[in-house]
């Protein structure tokens, strides 16, 4: 297996092989919203110790895990539709079934554990953000690729360049990532307490994959989509 190359983007690391963003996770370095830094960067930025990281991912490959994966290999339409099959799909069925939990576990825990009522507040604000941002790139910038991938010349869109909606999904993006990242520092990383019942285990289990969804999701539209799509409006715009 050949060796990590630090100068290389975290996204790419992670593209590469999926299961490694759970060691980039354990070491607080965001491969989604800046996957576009080096590995040598991210450390640098982060006070890690350059060999130790890539002496854990190293192990970690070792250890198994998913090779290269085929979505890594889609072009700019199957990327969209996987996208918005795979991800866009979760995050509608994932939202409601959390929303239930969350409620019952704040109306019965809550006294005892009034963190949750920040929990609540931020599980709200982040299905507010996500509902319209779905439909955005849905209705926006998902179009905007698929004509993008079946044009022959310079195309004009009625937001200007398919970089505006990139730009404002960008934003969004990072609006969620520090909601993830707020709910988990309320959860203390998602510990479950002592006196924990299912319904709080269940919501923390749910929580936590909603959480690896979202990164997913965010990684392979800021790392893949959006450069492809962005490369695509550049060659038409050469021809």
């Amino acid at each position: 297996m050949a060796a990590i190359d630090p100068d290389t983007s975290v996204g790419s690391i992670v593209t590469e092989r999926p299961s490694r963003s759970k060691a980039l996770d354990a070491l607080g370095i965001d491969y989604c919203c800046g996957g576009n830094q080096t590995l040598r960067d991210a450390c640098k930025t982060g006070g890690l110790d350059l060999a130790d990281v890539v002496g854990r991912i190293e192990r970690h490959d070792e250890g198994g895990g998913e090779p290269r994966p085929d979505w890594a290999e889609l072009d700019l339409v199957g990327m969209v539709d996987h996208i918005e099959a795979t991800h866009h799909v979760f995050i509608r069925e994932a939202l409601p079934r959390l929303g239930e939990l969350v409620a019952k576990v704040v109306a019965t825990h809550a006294g005892r554990h009034p963190e949750l009522y920040d929990v609540r507040s931020d599980f709200e604000t982040l299905g507010a953000d996500l509902g319209p941002h779905l439909l955005k790139e849905e209705n926006v910038l998902f179009p905007i690729c698929r004509e993008l991938a079946a044009a022959t010349g310079p195309t004009l869109f009625h937001c200007g360049s398919v970089g505006n909606p990139i730009r404002v999904m960008g934003m969004e993006h990072d609006s969620v990532g520090q909601l993830l990242r707020r709910l988990r520092s309320l959860t203390d990383n998602y510990t479950i307490p002592g006196d924990a019942c299912n319904s709080y285990r269940a919501l923390y289990a749910g929580l936590i994959e909603l959480e690896d969804d979202l990164h997913l999701h965010i990684h392979k539209e800021n790392n893949l989509l959006f450069q492809m799509a962005l490369a695509r409006e550049a060659e038409l715009a050469s021809d």
